[in-house]
């Protein structure tokens, strides 16, 4: 991402979104849809844009945990880490995908040395009926297992290590 493209998508977004009451939450969506997360400086310009101060945008991006600071790697991969899918075994399948990549979520999403997988902890996909459950790049993944995380990372063409 150059540092051109960042002033471009953020007066897109805001064309994007028009006028509209509080359109602060649907201009960082709009944003991070154009360059894949809400880079530091997109910040002062969506904040000069939307007449708010740098805290409120900051505070909202940061407060929000669906938007990124930083480029996703090739593929995002979340793994839901609510209760109805804590509860089959949705410890395991976390566990096992950050052993096969070489990372912890420890601290929130994570993405791989490569830079190829992004792992993203989130809470409740609404998926509770068919959990332990995933998205990889929004598309559900349902029932897994330890074994059906690695071969989904596997057949990412990520070699264990998080590697190709």
């Amino acid at each position: 991402m150059t540092e051109n493209a960042i002033p471009a998508a953020v007066t897109a977004a805001v064309a994007e979104v028009g006028p509209q009451p509080g359109p602060l939450l649907e201009v960082l969506h709009a944003v991070q849809r154009r360059l894949g997360c809400v880079p530091e400086g997109a910040i002062p310009l969506i904040a000069t844009a939307l007449n708010l101060s740098r805290a409120e945008v900051h505070g909202t991006v940061t407060f929000y945990h669906h938007f990124r600071r930083t480029p996703p790697g090739r593929w995002v991969v979340q793994i839901c880490r609510a209760e109805a899918c804590l509860a089959m075994g949705g410890d395991a399948i976390a566990a096992h995908a950050e052993k096969y990549l070489g990372v912890s979520m420890e601290h929130g999403a994570v993405t791989s040395a490569d830079g190829r997988v992004t792992l993203e902890p989130v809470y409740c996909l609404g998926l509770c009926a068919q959990s332990p459950a995933a998205l990889v790049d929004d598309e559900p993944q349902v029932h897994l297992t330890p074994e059906s995380v690695v071969a989904l990372l596997a057949g990412l063409g990520v070699a264990e290590g998080g590697s190709v």
